[in-house]
C-alpha cells in the first residue's frame, strides 16, 4: 500500500504541484530486507511517471517494512 501526498502552491493564479512524497507500507519476510532496501534506492530510475515528472516536481520516497 503507498500513501501520496502532494504539496501544491499557487503561481500566477494557477495551482502548480511543487512537491510529491511517496510512503510504501510493505509487508514481507525479514529475510527480504535486504532486496526492499535495494529495490527502493534504485526504482525512480526505472519508474516512467518518476522519469516523466520529476524535472519539473520534486519527488520523494520512504517506506516503512513490516516484518510478516
Amino acid at each position: 500500500m503507498a500513501h501520496v501526498r502532494g504539496e501544491i502552491e499557487v503561481v500566477n493564479r494557477v495551482l502548480v504541484i511543487r512537491r510529491i512524497h511517496v510512503h510504501y507500507r510493505l509487508r514481507a519476510p525479514a529475510t527480504a530486507r535486504e532486496t526492499v532496501e535495494r529495490v527502493h534506492r534504485i526504482h525512480a530510475e526505472h519508474c516512467p511517471v518518476y522519469q516523466s515528472i520529476h524535472k519539473a516536481i520534486e519527488i520523494t520516497t520512504d517506506y516503512e517494512l513490516e516484518v510478516g
